[in-house]
């Protein structure tokens, strides 16, 4: 018998690269994704990612939650899924303190629970995958700082009280610390709806259209409706935007905004899913142990999948590799 000279952590190493054995996954497998919103194109490239994921895997996978803004609807649907006895789950958190209790209670019955996109720090998840909010904040600010040449008034859209976009304006608040002749002047709480954010916007420009020189969202719907009402306007506006739904592309495309922060939920998706995988298949021996201070852990206390600006020279190659990265083809 012939042995390799290859130390044992290579090869087990390589092995976990290449998935493990393809006969350890069964079809009876099944991981959630519970966000809320779930219909908005943000989600549904989540969706694609945590679909190639389970395809790769030959498991099942599901993105659950409700069609709105509604964070007791997620815990409600949380909870549920919670009782099906998932092999993992994958939660973006709405409201941290309400979440959290239900976190802990599926780790202590033994269910591998990842957050994503938005965090519940304080609670008993594993790790959190997705955005570095603090510095795609400061990534956005600095990009305003620039588009304003240092100077302008500043409207920021956004939903207080919700983690991961608190972040997010610390951020913007810390880069416009740095530029003296740049001020916020009014936090609008558009409440997770669409048509306040157009209506507050217009309302806004129609009183005092020279109060306010760039308008900064700090989540996805408010892009393309600040957009709209600024194009009927035919108001000189910097609109900087967060994520990459299709109105905010196009509204890019057109010119109306500068640019937007795009986050990378196809990544967080697919990488949440293949941890889940691995916790599921070689559990930790303490699922509820505190592993964010355990300087030999298993996992990291957080994975930033980072982000990137979308602007109007590299919105088409953007939606171009989208396109391909959700079709199912690659």
């Amino acid at each position: 018998m012939r042995f390799s000279n290859k130390p044992v952590w290579l090869l087990t190493a390589c092995a976990l690269l290449l998935g493990g054995c393809a006969g350890q996954h069964s079809p009876d497998e099944k991981y959630y994704l519970v966000s809320l919103n779930i219909k908005v194109p943000y989600w549904q490239a989540a969706a694609a990612g945590m679909a190639r994921a389970a395809a790769e895997m030959h498991v099942n996978a599901e993105l659950v939650g409700p069609d709105g803004y509604d964070p007791k609807a997620e815990q409600e649907e949380f909870r549920r899924i919670v009782k099906l006895k998932p092999s993992g789950i994958l939660v973006s958190v709405a409201d941290a303190n309400l979440m959290a209790p239900d976190i802990d209670a599926a780790v202590d019955a033994g269910i591998p629970v990842i957050t994503m996109d938005s965090d519940a720090p304080l609670s008993k998840r594993l790790t959190f995958i997705g955005t570095n909010n603090y510095e795609a904040g400061l990534m956005g600010g600095r990009l305003v700082t620039k588009l304003l040449n240092g100077k302008g008034n500043v409207v920021v859209l956004t939903m207080p009280g919700q983690a991961n976009l608190d972040e997010r304006l610390h951020g913007y608040q810390a880069a416009f610390d740095a530029a003296p002749g740049i001020k916020i002047v009014q936090v609008v709480d558009i409440q997770g709806k669409p048509q306040l954010a157009f209506d507050t916007v217009a309302a806004m420009l129609d009183k005092e259209p020279k109060k306010v020189d760039a308008f900064v969202c700090l989540e996805a719907i408010a892009g393309k409706e600040v957009a709209e009402v600024v194009n009927r306007a035919k108001a000189d506006k910097i609109i900087v935007a967060m994520d990459t739904d299709q109105g905010t592309l196009e509204w890019i495309q057109k010119g109306a905004i500068a640019a937007t922060v795009a986050q990378k939920p196809y990544t967080m998706a697919f990488t949440g899913l293949r941890m889940l995988d691995d916790l599921h298949h070689h559990p930790l021996s303490r699922l509820g142990a505190n592993w964010a201070e355990d300087p030999f852990a298993r996992i990291p206390r957080s994975l930033d999948t980072g982000v990137t600006i979308v602007d109007k020279g590299s919105v088409d190659l953007f939606m171009k590799a989208r396109d391909t990265a959700t079709s199912g083809k690659t």
